[in-house]
């Protein structure tokens, strides 16, 4: 994870996961690329209020600019070689350019919802359309150590498979690895036996891990595998995004949306 594109935003929350950036720019001896957006839907929707588009883009751009030079400022005292963007329009648009070239994009909450939480439209989004993984830090997480222990959500699907490989970096060096299957009863009722594909992978990579089987039976699956992580002193949580559609996640509700609603952990994911 040589190549980091940091998502930069002038909220609570970007502090943390600012630092945390640091952190695994300096483990891994990368490169940390800064991009700061700035979306034209919220000066399209000012504009619907009675605001001026010309007022609204001044403003955001006053804004931007504050803190860019405040994150600069900081950037400046670091040990760290870093770039800096920022650029107008889609936002998701232009991280999925950015992220085309990036070994991992460091993201996090929105500030959305009553007290910063809530789901990020943003993440939502980027994960379903770039094919980089993102490490997604919660309010709270402001140093990546990566002795901690992991663990990795394990279903045998394309998705899990995905972030699996993308983890490799962060696993090789994690204190333990453990490769959680939750069960879940077949058509026929029985439960299946959980693969060991995943094991066998990483074993190759010289990642020793521990299949662990989680029963659910009181709790959804997204409790079960927070519940299983922080049991395990584990600092990262490697899971597979949005298996389900994500129109049937936002009806139904569904392990990504609850994970990115209320993150415990730091969260690896990818579709």
């Amino acid at each position: 994870m040589r190549s980091i594109l940091l998502h930069v935003e002038n909220t609570s929350a970007f502090e943390d996961r600012f630092q945390y950036a640091l952190d695994l720019a300096r483990h891994f001896g990368g490169h940390l690329s800064c991009f700061q957006g700035i979306s034209l839907e919220t000066m399209v929707t000012a504009d619907f209020a009675g605001v001026g588009t010309g007022m609204v883009l001044d403003s955001l751009r006053q804004a931007a600019d504050e803190h860019r030079a405040k994150v600069e400022a900081a950037l400046a005292q670091e040990d760290v070689p870093w770039d800096w963007e920022t650029a107008y329009g889609r936002e998701v648009a232009n991280l999925q350019r950015k992220a085309a070239l990036a070994d991992v994009v460091v993201m996090g909450p929105l500030g959305w919802g009553k007290d910063g939480r809530g789901a990020s439209p943003v993440v939502a989004e980027l994960v379903l359309a770039v094919e980089t993984p993102i490490l997604f830090v919660p309010h709270g997480f402001k140093s990546f150590d990566a002795t901690l222990p992991a663990l990795a959500a394990w279903n045998g699907s394309r998705e899990a498979g995905n972030a699996l490989r993308f983890a490799v970096p962060l696993l090789r060096e994690a204190g333990a690895v453990y490769l959680a299957s939750v069960e879940e009863p077949s058509k026929d009722g029985r439960v299946e036996l959980p693969d060991t594909d995943g094991a066998a992978y990483l074993s190759r990579h010289g990642i020793s891990s521990t299949i662990v089987e989680l029963d659910h039976s009181d709790g959804t699956v997204a409790h079960t595998l927070v519940r299983a992580a922080k049991l395990r002193d584990c600092g990262l949580i490697v899971m597979g995004a949005y298996g389900h559609s994500r129109l049937a996640e936002l009806l139904l509700g569904g392990v990504t949306r609850s994970m990115l609603t209320e993150p415990p952990l730091p969260l690896l994911l990818a579709h």
